[in-house]
């Protein structure tokens, strides 16, 4: 049960605008911003962010960014987040389903390459509280990025970093879609529902 409850996404005009951005991006309106929308230029202000990190022009290969943003929330524990980027990771990422079941095995299986392998280990150790990552990861990271990439792939995950607090605290309802896709895909690795739950 969310602990705020969101705002009905024909609220107000700036609501309706938020909502026809984040839907676009995302393919339905995400509850996370219709809560946020209380504080309507927070809600804006990130918005602006996440839209530039997530779907902006890019020189880090898609796929990564979406694999980083998963990672990096199953490490802190986000279930709301999990089921966010393990839909999106699919819908726009290009990554099939079979891949993002085996994410969280990314150091062994065959399915990933060692710059993603560099990239989910920089993401699964800045997911975890304290901070887990070292220099040696990014010595490895630079073995396959550049400085812009790097900056580019931190850019990911802290915007997770953001969305994984937010979305725990607040205990924001899933969507639907998130939530089917979910059960049918990441269950067997652990993901459930918790608090995330519908009314």
């Amino acid at each position: 049960m969310p602990r705020i409850e969101p705002l009905a996404p024909d609220a107000n005009d700036f609501v309706e605008r938020l909502i026809s951005k984040s839907s676009e991006n995302m393919g339905f309106p995400a509850n996370s911003f219709l809560t946020m929308a209380h504080y309507p230029e927070m809600a804006e202000a990130f918005l602006q962010l996440a839209r530039v990190v997530n779907f902006g022009d890019t020189e880090l290969p898609v796929e990564i960014k979406r694999l980083v943003s998963y990672v990096a929330s199953k490490s802190s524990g986000c279930q709301y987040c999990v089921a966010h980027t393990g839909f999106q990771a699919t819908r726009s990422g290009g990554i099939s389903a079979e891949k993002m079941e085996a994410a969280w095995e990314y150091e062994t299986s065959p399915l990933f390459t060692d710059a993603e392998r560099a990239a989910l280990r920089v993401a699964q150790s800045a997911g975890t509280t304290p901070n887990a990552v070292t220099d040696e990861d990014f010595k490895e990271l630079k073995k396959h990025f550049t400085d812009r990439q790097i900056v580019e792939l931190v850019g990911q995950i802290s915007v997770f970093g953001f969305l994984n607090r937010w979305n725990d605290t607040m205990a924001t309802q899933l969507e639907s879609v998130p939530i089917e896709y979910a059960e049918d895909h990441l269950a067997q690795s652990g993901w459930e529902v918790s608090k995330h739950t519908r009314k």
